[in-house]
C-alpha cells in the first residue's frame, strides 16, 4: 500500500473537519474558537494542494474532494456564522413576521460558494489567477465579523467595529458576496511565479506587506479591510496590464 498517495486527501479531510467543527461551534456561540478553526480550514486548504504537487500524486479524487470540504469550510461555515451575528443582532426587528426569514438568507453564500466551487473545476481559465473572489478569502471577511463587532480586544477599530457590528451591513454582506463568487472579476492568487523573483512577484509582495501592516494596526479588524484590498489591488493590476 502506498501511503504517501492518501496524504493529500487526508489532509483534505482535515480541512473538512475543521469546518464542520468551526460550524457546529459558532451555533454554540464560541466564535473566537470557531474562527480559528476556519483558519486551520485554510491552512489544510493550502497544504493538500502543497503535498499532491511535493509528492506528485494528483488525482481527480483529490480534486473533487478538495471542492467538497471548501463547500463546508468557506461555504457553509460562514454562512451559519453570519447567520448567527443576523439572528442575534439587536436591531433584527421584533414581533415575529417575515422577518424571522432573514438571518437564513445568509446560507445564499454557502449556495454560490458551491457554484463557484463548480465553475473553478471546469475553468481552465483559473490556473494561475482568479476570476471570481475565492471561497478562503469570501470565508475569512465574514468569519472576521464577530471578532471585530462588539469585541473588546479590538476597541481601537473603532468605525470598523461599528460598521461590521450593522445589521443593514451584515444583510448587504449577502448578495455581494454572492456575486462576488461567481463575477468575472479577475483576482491575482498568491503563487509566486520564477521562483521568489521580485520583479515578477511584485503585486503579491506589496500586498503581502500591506496586510502584515494592518493586521499590526488593526489586529482582526484588518481582515475585512484586507480582503477588500486585495479586490483593489487585483483591478488595479489588471488595469495596467490591459
Amino acid at each position: 500500500m502506498d501511503i504517501k498517495k492518501h496524504i493529500p486527501n487526508t489532509i483534505t479531510l482535515l480541512n473538512l473537519m475543521s469546518g464542520s467543527a468551526a460550524a457546529i461551534l459558532a451555533l454554540n456561540g464560541q466564535f473566537l474558537t470557531a474562527v480559528a478553526l476556519t483558519g486551520l480550514a485554510a491552512v489544510f486548504d493550502f497544504f493538500d494542494g502543497f503535498a499532491a504537487r511535493l509528492l506528485n500524486v494528483k488525482s481527480e479524487t483529490g480534486k473533487e474532494l478538495d471542492s467538497l470540504a471548501d463547500v463546508i469550510s468557506f461555504g457553509f461555515t460562514p454562512s451559519v456564522i453570519l447567520f448567527c451575528l443576523i439572528r442575534d443582532n439587536p436591531g433584527m426587528p421584533t414581533g415575529g413576521g417575515l422577518s424571522i426569514f432573514l438571518p437564513y438568507a445568509s446560507l445564499l453564500i454557502a449556495a454560490f460558494s458551491a457554484l463557484r466551487l463548480a465553475k473553478f473545476n471546469l475553468d481552465t481559465r483559473q490556473t494561475v489567477s482568479f476570476l471570481g473572489l475565492p471561497t478562503p478569502a469570501n470565508a475569512l471577511f465574514i468569519v472576521s465579523l464577530p471578532l471585530i463587532s462588539g469585541s473588546s480586544m479590538i476597541q481601537d477599530a473603532g468605525i470598523i467595529s461599528d460598521i461590521a457590528s450593522g445589521l443593514w451591513f451584515q444583510l448587504l454582506i449577502i448578495p455581494v458576496s454572492c456575486y462576488l463568487l461567481v463575477s468575472e472579476i479577475p483576482l491575482f492568487a498568491l503563487k509566486f511565479s520564477n521562483g521568489f523573483s521580485f520583479a515578477a512577484n511584485r503585486v503579491k509582495y506589496i500586498f503581502i506587506l500591506i496586510s502584515v501592516l494592518l493586521l499590526i494596526a488593526l489586529k482582526w479588524a484588518g481582515i475585512p479591510v484586507i480582503i477588500i484590498i486585495y479586490i483593489l489591488i487585483s483591478l488595479i493590476s489588471e488595469k495596467k496590464k490591459s
